[in-house]
């Protein structure tokens, strides 16, 4: 059956740094406002909306007087603390005007990385959501480091679109959408209607960096639908100054540019699994644990593994390679690293005898295994 947009119930809406600070030059209220009327809109059609915003550097970066983007981390971070104040003041008062309340949630990585954490947040934002509350999510840049940001909004977007389990994915930026080449630089650009996410031919037509505003340029927009459809979310890449895009949209009008999901949605732990973009460490397995695994969907046993990497502890999640460094799967590991290291290459009726006692008689479960 075809993906109708008109019968979904949960949407994230992404905007980007340019489009909400207006090129740089502060926070656009009257776009702010235009958006807010429209998911207003939205609300009132029965759609549930969480917020993906951009902006709290830029908007930072004026308010305190730097030419250019900064490029010092203490800089970056204190044009995050300064902007986001305004950014939220601004939402709260635009929503406020069609009666719609809102809340400001800022993320890392380690909130979404953590299983507990990850769960307060799903709690959240699913309550938040049923309270008729419209969730402004950006990423917590003021405490954010390299090890643990998630270096775009629209990451950030799809990884929210698989935590609450959304229909969609709305990307709103300062581009039409997606062209099979820039067209700026080649007028021979097609624009691209329809493709389906995931499509290794979409990463090739994506360019680099987009303005010098945000961190995303239109790879990273493909990457999040690439991700988003790991759940069964769709994604739209459209321009955000469209008059009325987001109600059009969401009509069923053609607009932009449309990333099918050819995904049934994970499971919602199995999606955790898999989003995490930082793993404790990586298992390295043999041809023959790798047909086990993709071919006949079984449980991986320590003979398979023939190298682990990093260091991590029981239960934690870890990526699963072949010998050619290829990601095949993410899991739940039985063992820590050392233990590990230990059993490898020894069938499970070893376990005991060299451990000293069994967790389990697998390295990782299939029902705690997801394919990549």
């Amino acid at each position: 059956m075809p993906f109708l947009i008109q019968t979904t119930t949960r949407l994230i809406i992404k905007v980007g740094s340019s489009l909400v600070t207006n090129d740089g030059r502060g926070l656009d209220r009257h776009a702010i406002a235009n958006w807010a009327r429209q998911i207003a809109q939205l609300r009132a059609m029965g759609k549930e909306i969480v917020l993906v915003s951009s902006g709290a550097i830029a908007e930072g970066r004026q308010r305190l007087g730097f030419e250019k983007r900064p490029t010092a981390v203490h800089e970056l971070q204190a044009c995050a603390a300064v902007g986001q104040m305004g950014l939220a003041q601004i939402y709260e008062t635009c929503f406020r005007e069609h009666g719609l309340g809102t809340a400001q949630i800022l993320l890392t990585h380690a909130d979404l990385a953590d299983r507990e954490r990850y769960l307060n947040a799903r709690s959240t934002l699913t309550t938040l959501l049923g309270l008729g509350i419209v969730p402004v999510i950006n990423e917590n840049d003021t405490v954010v480091t390299d090890e643990i940001k998630f270096g775009d909004n629209d990451t950030l977007g799809a990884l929210v679109a698989n935590l609450v389990e959304a229909d969609a994915l709305l990307i709103l930026t300062d581009q039409k959408g997606l062209y099979t080449a820039d067209p700026r630089k080649n007028s021979d650009a097609k624009f691209v209607h329809e493709a389906l996410a995931g499509d290794p031919q979409l990463e090739e037509m994506a360019g680099g960096a987009g303005s010098s505003l945000g961190s995303g340029g239109m790879l990273t927009k493909i990457l999040a639908a690439k991700r988003a459809a790991r759940s069964g979310a769709h994604t739209f890449i459209a321009w955000g100054r469209e008059p009325d895009v987001l109600v059009r949209l969401v009509q069923g009008e053609k607009i932009g540019t449309h990333l099918v999901s050819s995904q049934a949605a994970l499971a919602a732990r199995k999606q955790w699994m898999m989003d995490h973009l930082q793993t404790s460490g990586h298992l390295v397995l043999d041809p023959g644990a790798v047909r086990k695994l993709c071919a006949e969907g079984k449980s991986l046993l320590a003979i398979g593994v023939c190298a682990v990497q990093g260091e991590f502890s029981r239960g934690a999640v870890v990526s699963c390679l072949d010998e050619s460094g290829q990601l095949i799967a993410k899991g739940l590991c039985n063992y820590s690293s050392g233990d590990a290291r230990r059993i490898m290459r020894h069938p499970s009726s070893e376990i005991e005898q060299i451990l000293g006692f069994v967790e389990e008689s697998e390295l990782i479960h299939r029902d705690n295994l997801v394919l990549a």
